[in-house]
């Protein structure tokens, strides 16, 4: 997942998300159209206090849309196939939720979880990996869910959708959003980014989850230090603070127990 600076604590978050997004809404002559201020600020608060079911309904849509838009690998892909088997005896579910394990094929090298256990791996980073290095992003990404940022995550990608609409036609509630807002939506998740403290949190807690399940962990270090050698811009999950080499000496600070 590729990630901005923005910290994501709250509801502050989110209204600065909203104020960022505003530059749609001024009116021919510099002036603003405070009807449309007002809307696209409504409607971060409305994202900052999406309820449990909202939030569901949001990420499936959000997940089917993706989807549709991306070239899943079938059922019998290599890829498929690969994933199914590398991922027995990880996790079948997160927070409550099934997980759904599933491949794009595309050669960007990424990977992203939402908050319904809609989990997706990129053709490109499995080229990449080894089976232990791809458990290590897997339990990284289900960390985000585990730990709730990637709900967060989503609150913000639904009120940058809501701010750059901020002119009435964003929906008023979940289930009025038409496609294209759904595809913005998840476009805005998928390009997100998490904290430090976030992306640290979430190393850990795969470093544990693959401790937990009696598998090798020394895949989170060389993981990460393949995408450190990829170089900016050339890859999008875990391309945030702190670099790669740095998170792979956290893995390998803990594999010594230290």
């Amino acid at each position: 997942m590729k990630f901005s600076k923005i910290n994501r604590g709250g509801l502050t978050a989110i209204a600065a998300v909203t104020l960022l997004a505003l530059g749609g809404c001024a009116q021919k002559g510099g002036g603003m159209n405070v009807d449309n201020m007002l809307n696209a600020g409504m409607m971060g608060v409305q994202a900052a206090t999406l309820s449990d079911a909202d939030m569901q309904q949001l990420t499936n849509d959000s997940c089917t849309k993706m989807d549709k838009t991306n070239k899943l690998a079938g059922a019998k892909d290599k890829y498929s196939v690969r994933l199914a088997n590398l991922m027995k005896g990880m996790p079948s579910s997160v927070n409550g939720a099934t997980i759904n394990y599933k491949v794009y094929m595309t050669k960007d090298v990424n990977a992203w979880a939402m908050a319904n256990g809609c989990v997706r791996v990129y053709s490109g980073l499995m080229d990449m990996m080894n089976d232990d290095e791809v458990r290590g992003v897997i339990g990284h990404e289900v960390g985000h869910v585990a730990l709730g940022h990637s709900r967060k995550a989503m609150q913000v990608a639904y009120a940058t959708a809501a701010a750059r609409a901020a002119a009435g036609s964003f929906g008023g509630s979940v289930g009025a959003l038409t496609d294209s807002q759904l595809g913005d939506i998840g476009e805005a998740f998928v390009n997100a980014q998490f904290s430090q403290s976030q992306e640290l949190a979430a190393d850990n807690y795969s470093f544990d989850l693959l401790t937990k399940a009696g598998m090798k962990r020394e895949g989170l270090k060389t993981g990460f230090e393949k995408l450190a050698k990829l170089g900016n811009g050339q890859s999008s999950v875990f391309d945030s603070h702190p670099p790669s080499a740095e998170r792979a000496q956290n893995i390998a600070n803990r594999l010594a127990g230290k």
